[in-house]
């Protein structure tokens, strides 16, 4: 059977492109959060208050999604590695652009650990609310085969790999037992427990 073997090294991405993509896709939701504030709006300010009266919402979606999206992949292009810090430190920044509207010090700080927490969580935790994702290492149908060949493997077998002890044990394992601490140390150890009274 050939062995192919795969190239696991990390491939730089190109951070400012990915940034510009989140920052117009983001600023479309901030765009689409802009309209819904409009329309709620008691009085009538018509159609260029989506830009004039809530357009802040816009930019702080672009900036936020932008900034995540730039921390991340330039994060992972310095540490040539895709783990859950690089979506902390996205998340950290983008948090601090959302706590720049509170324009204090400590909303800043919060906003960025609370977000790079919750972000960093979901991403160590698999980055799915529908379980964690699977290896993409493994070939799917490697996978699947091994699945089924994994038969349930006879008790001798497994006592013949493992050996008895620490919670394994067969059939006469008490007699066995029993004659190997007579043959090492010359004591009689009972092979059946005395009852209880």
């Amino acid at each position: 059977m050939a062995q192919h073997t795969e190239d696991h090294s990390y491939h730089p991405k190109d951070a400012i492109k990915a940034a510009m993509k989140t920052t117009v896709l983001t600023g479309g939701v901030g765009l689409f959060a802009s309209a819904v504030q409009n329309t709620l709006v008691r009085k009538n300010v018509g159609p260029l208050g989506i830009f004039m009266r809530s357009g802040g919402t816009i930019g702080i979606f672009a900036a936020m999604g932008g900034t995540y999206e730039f921390v991340k992949t330039a994060s992972a292009n310095l540490r040539e590695k895709e783990d859950h810090w690089n979506v902390a430190l996205g998340g950290f920044f983008s948090g601090a652009i959302l706590g720049l509207r509170a324009r204090t010090f400590p909303a800043l700080l919060g906003y960025g650990v609370a977000l790079a927490t919750g972000m960093g969580a979901f991403e160590f935790t698999g980055g799915s609310l529908w379980g964690y994702k699977k290896d993409t290492s493994v070939d799917e149908f490697e996978r699947r085969q091994q699945i089924r060949k994994a038969y349930r493997t006879p008790a001798e077998q497994t006592f013949a790999e493992l050996g008895e002890g620490r919670g394994i044990t067969g059939p006469g394992y008490a007699e066995r037992r029993a004659e190997r601490l007579k043959e090492t140390y010359g004591i009689e150890v009972p092979t059946t427990q005395a009852p209880a009274s």
